[in-house]
């Protein structure tokens, strides 16, 4: 396959495996081809077996073969890992005992070996022979934290920036900082494990009944139902921060070092009772908790981006690891103003690290050098399968479902019609994203004036609990007439208020706390304003997303008003949708109107009967 497409074309393929949130990314000549989270493939969230599917679909993208790679770029170091939970376990042995002996056969069967298993994994992906590409030739092993800091810094628009990733733990870092300058960039502080910021919030995540690794975002959607009564707690009890940003944690009520829980009893106690049971009613003690730890987080991170500002002297700042998924947190650090500019990795979590790899094999160890293009590189995230109308029209019509082909600008028309009439619509077009994020062509949307469809969309279409708060699509041209963000948010991680000439005058009982305060009206699109009267943006331009630039504007010019609600295209537990057939069975598993594949429209009104084998809530498992 080379031979056609030019022999000086250079192909790196990236790998994250086996913790959670597999994936691959492909590289052609340093450019970023394809990414897809193996989850997406093999409906399994939060997938951490060996990205096959990913891998498979990034080459077929490109149109290549296993023998045009030239890297493989692998997200850690294992053998450090490895010693880090040696070590660890010598610390606290024996305490650690029973998490040491059931972490050890997996680590000691594939882990470990990773050098010698990598290469079966990539052969077993493409049906090779042993042998018949030296795989061990070809794999490098950029360390856990510098996949994360390049995939913040090369591939943001920035030629020089300050670099900081934040997440649980790679080998031996939790926190790290450094400077990217066109294509070098070097780390030059870290926190190490068990002093984790990541591993905190996921201490409190566990401990509020909500999944560690996934269910972080829902303490952050949690907290401004509370109040920050347990803070002072928190730093007299759990952490000793510095004013670098700097921290211990007081590893007598944390138990994730040497056992198989979060927290422990001395935890309990602290917090005057267990852990909230996971599916138990939330009540006002978990949202003054989330509130907690929340505030102690931005302060944290707030902390830590003065001190890098103050050692490196940068204007602009870049963000990865889980943490940055933090939105909340991100807003806040904009708005103080430390740095300039940020931007932060779509895929800021394991995933992206495939991402991360890939670019600091073609960077730092090919030495390549980065283009200036004013825009960063990864292409609004839309690096996942895509699917034409014929594609689309062949599975309809193989199935007998009925629907309506039009022209695009029609179909637009139509769908922001239904939007208007308070329908909620699947909207599946184009590529699908890379990260954890609906942007816009994976997406169930519904109109953010509409006062009844938070409830509608958690309840009848989400299945998830009430709290959650959805998002808007905003046209990045309109976003200062509807909120106090002064900058671009493609990537939907940044939280900013709904401008005060948009809020519902109101008289706020004082005494309101909790759910109560969903039933207060908050403003002129009180579908996406949280109870704290701050929304999660997503700003949507012409260049990166014309089709769904085009919806919104459609809407705006039948409704006055350019946003709307925007949320994943999936139920709670369910990966995202990949592909048509999957974005049908959702569609019909849910209460959603109407459902835009491509240019082909389908409305629930006419549809043929569905009938599963078993109940699908039995098929995810909950987050």
């Amino acid at each position: 396959m080379r031979g056609n497409r030019g022999e000086s074309m250079t192909f790196v393929l990236g790998l994250s495996a086996y913790y959670h949130d597999s994936a691959a990314c492909l590289l052609r000549d340093g450019e970023i081809i394809a990414a897809a989270q193996e989850e997406r493939f093999s409906r399994k969230k939060h997938d951490p077996r060996f990205p096959t599917s990913a891998v498979r679909y990034c080459l077929k993208e490109a149109r290549v073969g296993p023998h045009d790679l030239d890297h493989v770029a692998f997200y850690d170091k294992p053998f450090i890992k490895f010693e880090r939970i040696l070590e660890t376990y010598l610390r606290y042995a024996p305490k650690g005992l029973k998490s040491f002996i059931l972490s050890m056969p997996l680590w000691l069967k594939e882990k470990l070996f990773l050098p010698s298993l990598l290469p079966k994994e990539l052969d077993q992906t493409f049906g090779l022979k042993k042998g018949e590409i030296r795989w061990e030739e070809k794999i490098l092993y950029p360390e856990h934290h510098h996949s994360h800091a390049a995939s913040a810094f090369f591939a943001s628009p920035y030629e020089r920036a300050a670099v900081l990733t934040i997440d649980g733990v790679g080998e031996w870092a939790t926190t790290s900082a450094g400077v990217g300058c066109g294509n070098d960039l070097s780390l030059l502080y870290e926190q190490q494990f068990p002093h984790s910021l990541g591993l905190l919030y996921a201490a409190f995540t566990y401990y509020t009944g909500f999944k560690i690794n996934s269910g972080e975002y829902k303490v952050m959607g949690l907290a401004p139902y509370g109040r920050p009564l347990y803070v002072d707690q928190i730093y007299r009890d759990l952490i000793d921060m510095k004013e670098d940003g700097s921290f211990t944690l007081n590893m007598d009520f944390f138990n994730y070092a040497s056992g198989l829980t979060m927290t422990n009893g001395r935890f309990d106690r602290l917090f005057g009772g267990p852990r909230r049971l996971p599916e138990s009613p939330v009540t006002q003690r978990e949202m003054d908790i989330a509130r907690s730890i929340q505030e102690v987080t931005e302060e944290v991170v707030l902390r830590i981006a003065r001190f890098l500002k103050r050692e490196t002297g940068e204007e602009d700042l870049c963000m990865a690891g889980g943490v940055a998924l933090n939105c909340v947190a991100n807003g806040k650090l904009l708005r103080e103003g430390i740095f300039k500019r940020i931007w932060i990795q779509p895929a800021a979590g394991d995933a992206g690290g495939a991402v991360g790899a890939a670019l600091t094999v073609w960077h730092q160890f090919l030495e390549k050098p980065r283009k200036d293009s004013g825009t960063d590189r990864m292409r609004g995230s839309y690096l996942g399968p895509s699917f034409d109308d014929a594609e689309i029209e062949e599975f309809l019509t193989s199935r007998g479902i009925p629907y309506r082909r039009l022209p695009e600008e029609e179909m637009i028309d139509h769908v922001a019609e239904w939007l208007g009439q308070g329908k909620v619509v699947g909207w599946f077009q184009g590529r699908m994203e890379f990260g954890p994020r609906a942007l816009g062509n994976r997406s169930i949307l519904g109109d953010a004036r509409n006062p009844e469809m938070q409830s509608v969309m958690n309840l009848k279409i989400k299945y998830r609990e009430s709290f959650r708060p959805f998002a808007p699509s905003v046209l990045s041209d309109r976003v200062t007439d509807w909120f106090d963000l002064t900058v671009e948010s493609p990537y939907m991680l940044l939280v900013a208020s709904v401008k005060e000439s948009r809020l519902v005058k109101r008289t706020i009982n004082q005494n309101l706390w909790g759910i109560d305060l969903l039933k207060v009206p908050r403003s002129e699109i009180p579908a996406v304003t949280h109870v704290d009267f701050s929304a999660r943006i997503q700003t949507v331009d012409r260049e990166t997303n014309r089709r769904y630039h085009a919806l919104l504007t459609r809407f705006e010019e039948k409704t006055g008003c350019p946003v709307i609600v925007n949320t994943s295209f999936n139920v709670r537990g369910e990966p995202i949708v990949c592909n048509p057939a999957e974005a049908y069975t959702c569609f019909m598993r849910t209460e959603m109107d109407a459902l835009a594949l491509g240019n082909c429209l389908l409305e629930k009104q006419g549809q043929p009967a569905f009938v599963e084998d078993q109940d699908w809530r039995k098929s995810f498992e909950l987050d």
